[in-house]
Order: structure tokens, then sequence, then C-alpha cells
């Protein structure tokens, strides 16, 4: 690209420019691809032209003849009519080069995944780049569940070691464009070739080394972003290097890092002593990365990012509150002038009832006759009566506290006496694991309990259940209840974080534009009052046909998320 380059509207101003910007034409010469159109092959050989008279010395290069007119409106043809413009120019297209975003993200699907983040890094960067004004990459590290088939595709960018304090570690890039988007994996066996993503004694050093090799893969491939958009507490690490080590090194200056946080709960925290012997940063970094008592990664990046971010408006402002903030609140509230909260969206393309091919039959909001075979199919497959009548109430998460497993223990029992079935699909801790299957044993005539993660058999549920129950004590964002109304299963949430950015409670008088239920108050109660509000609007066929064809129609994109 040839950065800095003004071009004006006449030929004769065109071709001083290709003429004068010496270095830059070389730089052009050198990294663009031979084209197959005639206008790219004119435009190249008029610059290969152009650039070997700069080469010559200044005496000889005022000799030379200007360039042909037919080579000038070549040049002035492929570039169309241009303005002048202060933009980096690509002289080869004759268009203004695009901002560069390079997202780093400890996961992503469908490489490598364990939730929403996964999600989000796979579809956001999709929708950004699909615009047509940013040239958008992502890395990630290269772990073992990358399947051998993505990585037949990968091509090798190179190697090279990365200081990890004291020691230098291997460091390979690899690299495949997917879905409109280049994404790099950082390769060294010893830290991600292993059965899971994290929960390792030596997660804080992985990613520690995985934050630096970012840093250092730019400059080896010579590729430096204009935006670096950082996700949770595993890739805090990039920006407070970027900010502190690499600051004034050529090419990172001009660097500008978002910082998002995901789920507030989990923020990188260690001791003092890795400061300078596992992060390997200068005494002065302690007290950037210093916050009740030990060194938080998550703290560094909200400090030291131009902005940072959350997945929901109100996540935004709950992470402010002591309840949500685990601790962080002081930093939240005094960095909150840059502090944004944007609601995630989904791959809408990805979930689509009628192109689902995991699916038992596809359906729309336009005909929904396909769900009532998914629903039928579903019952088979798990052993369940088949009852178009009995709502199907499906649980989809992680089986932990934060997910209001609690509340479901308290009521379920409650809940199984209604005319229902229930299916729980996850994984999570072992006493709610322990429970689910005991619920499921006893009540075998209306209740499935599978301890597992299965992404198939998830699309199954969504397409084939009636009501989908989100009761979270706390919920950044939640992609769930979103993937629910795409496949016309309706939500019954607790309104907290994006649950209540996206779900407009039909209960609560908006009858009309209603797209789920929702209760407030953290009560089991509460909740299995309004889950069984929704049990009864199942029964008014015409009542709920309207919710499921409101569910649908909302629009979750990430255009809408942007707007």
């Amino acid at each position: 690209m040839a950065n800095g380059t003004k071009t004006d509207t006449t030929e004769k101003k065109t071709a001083k420019t290709v003429k004068s910007d010496n270095t830059e034409v070389k730089a052009t010469v050198k990294t663009k691809k031979a084209t197959s159109t005639t206008s790219k092959s004119a435009v190249k050989n008029t610059i290969k032209k152009t650039a070997a008279k700069a080469d010559q010395p200044k005496k000889t290069t005022a000799k030379k003849a200007t360039p042909k007119a037919e080579e000038i409106k070549t040049v002035t043809e492929a570039s169309s009519v241009v303005t002048k413009t202060d933009e980096p120019v690509d002289i080869e297209f004759g268009i203004t080069t695009k901002k560069t975003v390079l997202f780093v993200a400890s996961e992503a699907n469908p490489f490598a995944g364990t939730g929403g983040l996964a999600d989000v890094i796979a579809s956001l960067p999709k929708a950004l780049a699909a615009k047509g004004e940013y040239d958008v990459r992502v890395v990630i590290p290269l772990y073992q569940a990358v399947s051998p088939a993505y990585r037949a595709t990968f091509r090798f960018e190179g190697n090279f070691n990365v200081p990890v304090a004291w020691r230098n570690q291997y460091c390979g890039v690899f690299s495949l464009k997917y879905d409109g988007v280049t994404f790099y994996f950082i390769d060294n066996e010893y830290y991600f070739k292993r059965g899971n993503l994290y929960g390792y004694y030596d997660d804080g050093e992985r990613f520690a080394f995985f934050s630096r090799a970012v840093l250092e893969m730019m400059q080896y491939l010579d590729y430096y972003p204009d935006i670096l958009h950082c996700h949770d507490w595993q890739t805090a690490l990039s920006v407070v290097y970027l900010k502190t080590i690499y600051a004034n090194r050529y090419g990172y200056d001009h660097i500008k890092a978002l910082f998002t946080i995901h789920n507030i709960e989990y923020q990188g925290k260690y001791g003092y002593e890795l400061l300078s012997d596992l992060f390997g940063l200068p005494e002065y970094c302690k007290q950037i990365l210093d916050y009740d008592g030990c060194l938080n990664l998550m703290k560094g990046a909200i400090q030291l990012a131009e902005r940072f971010s959350t997945v929901s408006k109100t996540y935004a402002s709950e992470i402010k509150n002591p309840y949500f903030a685990h601790g962080l609140e002081y930093m939240t509230t005094q960095n909150e002038y840059k502090l944004v909260g944007i609601l995630n969206g989904i791959d809408e393309d990805v979930y689509d009832p009628s192109k689902d091919d995991k699916l038992f039959a596809a359906y729309s909001a336009k005909d929904t006759s396909g769900k009532k075979i998914c629903k039928a199919e579903l019952q088979k497959m798990l052993a369940l009566p088949v009852r178009e009548d009995v709502p199907v109430i499906a649980i989809i998460s992680r089986l932990v506290p934060a997910k209001g497993r609690d509340l479901v223990k308290c009521v379920f029992e409650e809940l199984l006496a209604e005319d229902v079935q229930v299916i729980v699909l996850g994984k999570g801790d072992g006493e709610y694991e322990d429970y689910f299957r005991y619920i499921a044993e006893r009540y075998s005539g209306k209740c499935r309990a599978i301890i597992a993660y299965n992404r198939d058999l998830s699309s199954k549920i969504y397409s084939g259940a009636d009501i989908f129950l989100m009761p979270s004590k706390h919920e950044p964002c939640g992609l769930s209840q979103m993937i629910a109304c795409r496949y016309g299963t309706i939500p019954v949430v607790r309104s907290t974080g994006g649950l209540a950015d996206s779900i407009i409670a039909h209960n609560e008088g908006n009858r009309e534009g209603g797209n789920g239920f929702v209760f407030h108050t953290y009560n089991a109660h509460q909740m299995c009052y309004v889950l069984k509000d929704a049990i009864y609007t199942f029964g008014k066929k015409e009542e709920w046909s309207k919710i499921m064809k409101n569910a649908m129609t909302t629009d979750f994109s990430w255009d809408r998320s942007a707007g």
C-alpha cells in the first residue's frame, strides 16, 4: 500500500504522484500480487516502469521522459476519478486503503470454543468484513481441538521466538481465510496441545505467551492494525504490552486498543511475583496492574485501552455496581467515560431454521409447520411421549449457579407436576449434573437430562421445544435466548444484562410486540409463576402463534447491534 500518497483528478498530476513517491511505489510493487484483469495488469506495468525510473539517481531521473499519455490514461481509468485525500491510497487499485482491525481472542468457532465468546468471534468479524470498509483479521491459539480438516488448509506464515520473561519460547504462525476473514493461529504445543482450552495451573503463563506472541507477530508479518480489539482477561496483557513495552516502537505507536468484557467475574488475578518473572513487565507496570492486593490483568486493560466495552447496555451499567462487578466497580466507575455497552448479535445465516441442515424439518416465520415435525421427531429420539398438545421446556446451558440452576432445583418438581415435558442439555458442577440425572430417572415419562455439550443436539432441541428457560442470576449478554427466538422457541428469562436488552415481556402488557416472558426478582417462585403463565399461554394457539412470529422476526443481527 502506498501510505500517505495524495492523488489528483487530472491525468498529469496522477502521473506525477506515481513518479514522486519513490519508496511507496516500490513497496507496492514488492507486496502486490499479479492480477488477471487487463486493466490491473496495465496499471501494474505502468507502476513498474515508473518505479524503475524512480530507482535511478536523481540526475538521471530528471532526464527521464514522463509516462506516455496512454499509460497515464490507464492509471487514471483504473483508479476512477478520485479526489485529493490524506487517506492511504492503494496505487494498484486506486482506492482508499481499508482500516485494519485485529481481533484477539482465546477461542473462536468453528475452530475451538466453549461458549458465547467463540460464537461472537465467529460472527462479529464476519459481519464487519462484509461491510467492505475494513480489513478484518482474527488471532487465536492453535489448540489441540482444532480439527485436522482445518489444519490441512492452513498456510504456514513462519516462526519466531517470543520472550516470556527471561526465557524465549517457540512460536509458529498459521493462517486461514474463512468467511471473508483472515484467521491467524499461534502455535506452541507445550502451551496449547492439551485436552481443554482452560483450567490449567499455568493459564497465566499460557495466555501471557499468547498475548506477547500477538505483538511479536505484527513485526514478523509487517502487519500493524489500526485497531487491536481484545476480549476478556486471557488477552488483557496484549493491551498492557502494547501500551508499555511496545508503545514507542515503530509500527505500534498508532494502534488503538479496544478491550471487551464478556464476563467480569473472571479477571486474571495473580501474585505480584509474576510481574517480571512470568509476564516480563518492568517494575513501573506494577501500579498499572495492582488492584485489591494482587495483579489484575483485566484492570490493566481497562486502564490502558482507549475504549472498553461490554456485551450489552444493561451489563455496562451493572458492572458499575458492586453486586455485579466482582470487586472491579472502582475501576469501571473511574473509567466510565470510555465505557460503552453494545448488545451482541448472532449470525442469522447460521441460526436459520429454513437452512439449518441439522434439523428434522425446515420452517420459517411464514410457515411454521416444520416445527411440529421437529417437535415430534425430538420426542421420538428422546423416548418421550409424542404429544403436540404438551409444551416442551428446554434448558440448554452450563450447569452452574450463575445460570440460575439453584432456582430450577428449588421448584423443579413443582414444575413437573404440570402437564409438561422438560429437556436438559449441558455440563457443569457435579452437584447439578447429579441432580438432573436423578430427576430424569424419577420422572422418566416427562424429563430427559443429557449431561453433555452437543451442538447438533442443541439445534434439534432449539427447534423441537416450545419454551426456553433461562433464569440467569447474571447474564452479560446471552446468545441462547436469541437463538431460541430464531427457532420459534419462546424464552422465559430473568431481566438482567443482555436478557433485559433482548427479550420484550409478553406477560407485561406487550401483547402485540412481546417475544418472550420475563421475571425480575431472583426468586424461584416468581420464576415458576411466570413459567406457568407461559405454559398457560401455550394453550392459546392464536396468541402463541403471534409470540412465535414476533420472536422469529426479531432482528438479532450485528447490523442491529451496531446501530
